[in-house]
């Protein structure tokens, strides 16, 4: 059977049967085919009743790619790291149940009305990765613990002619010049009133009210002092991170996968975590926890459809894999990461723990699913902002405005 045909009401193929499911994935430079192949072979192994369609979204943004293809009536039938606003909604996707989702740590995040529609089996945070060759020649023995502390560090980069920050975001990857607004977001907005989101839906809160604007400032900032080089904001994804690698600058905002690029392709200077810190020092780390499967609700199987995505969830191999290849930090219970990781990957789950520890772990701008998220479509209009706020066009002030009439229209 192909992916679109009919029969998603929840019963099983008859015995005997070869289901075939469509699976939409991606490719980054840690998730390569080969990756996703042995994962696939993996769990199609464990649920033989099954066949699957690889699908691979052409850039990063999957979710995007799923509503192209929702829109000619080619809806995959399983879908991996999908941010499911809207299509949860509208009856798109099968949730899972209280049973399905016991084996999770915390099986009831990013609810959507309640039900549960993403595995949540691993979480990822944003962290400042820095070359500690840089900071040792500007003459900083540890890592900035305050925001002034931050800013100081930069000066002290700048003038011994290094590039303090290293961000990029150009092209179809315009989501990665985020990570500096998210860590932000964190520390001025989502510490004190962690549901802002929530709020601003309700209309008691807005981007143009002082919390945001604070947060968006410090950014544009960075860049109008010149400690975010301007010239790098056309990169892609891909060629910031070798920039990094390359030491064309000091700091790397990014998401914890880099820790598992940083440990398996060494660079040629040793590589250090650090949270980005708030005003007081108190931790504030913007996290996402989810990342899993989501299953359609008109696949030609749903409950093998689920039966199989499980299985690739919850196999330790996968699982093993995907933190060797990603950096995921698994929230399965009873998992614990394979002692060969490197000390980048321990340094940031050493951080992520640390911070949940001290009850600082808050969610990622631009990256939350469930209730209280951002509409749909907002967050790529938020990177589009970004890059007008990085390169002086929009002042912080602007970029409020600009998101509150965004949001507007996603929800006229």
């Amino acid at each position: 059977m192909a992916g679109c045909t009919a029969g998603g009401s929840g019963t099983s193929a008859s015995k005997g049967d070869k289901v075939t499911l469509t699976f939409l994935t991606f490719e980054t430079p840690n998730l390569d085919a080969k990756y996703w192949d042995a994962a696939i072979a993996r769990a199609s192994a464990k649920v033989p009743g099954v066949k699957i369609k690889k699908l691979v979204s052409p850039s990063a943004d999957r979710t995007g790619y799923a509503k192209q293809l929702d829109s000619t009536g080619q809806f995959p039938d399983v879908m991996i790291g999908l941010n499911p606003a809207g299509f949860a909604e509208a009856g798109k996707l099968a949730p899972w149940t209280d049973k399905e989702l016991a084996t999770y740590g915390d099986p009831h995040a990013n609810p959507y009305g309640g039900k549960v529609y993403q595995l949540p089996y691993a979480a990822q945070t944003t962290l400042v990765y820095y070359n500690k060759k840089d900071f040792a020649a500007a003459g900083i023995d540890t890592p900035p613990r305050t925001y002034r502390e931050l800013v100081d560090d930069s000066v002290k980069l700048k003038k011994k002619g290094i590039n303090p920050f290293v961000v990029g975001g150009g092209g179809k990857d315009s989501w990665a010049d985020m990570f500096p607004l998210i860590c932000t977001v964190a520390t001025d907005v989502y510490k004190k009133t962690p549901d802002w989101l929530s709020q601003r839906a309700d209309g008691k809160v807005k981007f143009t009210d002082k919390a945001f604007v604070t947060a968006a400032q410090k950014v544009a900032g960075l860049a109008g002092k010149g400690y975010i080089d301007r010239a790098g904001l056309s990169r892609s994804y891909a060629d910031t991170e070798q920039a990094f690698r390359d030491g064309m600058g000091a700091m790397y905002p990014m998401g914890s996968w880099f820790s598992a690029s940083a440990d398996t392709k060494k660079p040629s200077f040793d590589t250090g975590v650090f949270a980005w810190p708030t005003d007081q020092g108190s931790p504030a780390l913007p996290s996402v926890l989810g990342g899993g499967m989501t299953v359609s609700s008109k696949a030609p199987d749903v409950p093998l459809a689920k039966k199989w995505a499980k299985a690739f969830m919850e196999d330790q191999k996968n699982l093993d894999a995907s933190v060797k290849a990603d950096g995921l930090i698994i929230d399965i219970k009873g998992y614990t990461p394979p002692t060969t990781m490197g000390p980048v990957y321990k340094e940031t789950l050493k951080a992520y723990r640390q911070a949940q520890k001290d009850d600082g772990i808050v969610n990622s701008f631009s990256q939350e699913t469930g209730d209280g998220s951002l509409p749909p479509g907002v967050a790529d209009k938020a990177a589009i902002g970004m890059q007008k706020l990085l390169s002086g066009g929009m002042t912080a002030k602007e970029f409020g405005v600009y998101m509150d009439e965004q949001w507007d229209k996603a929800t006229r």
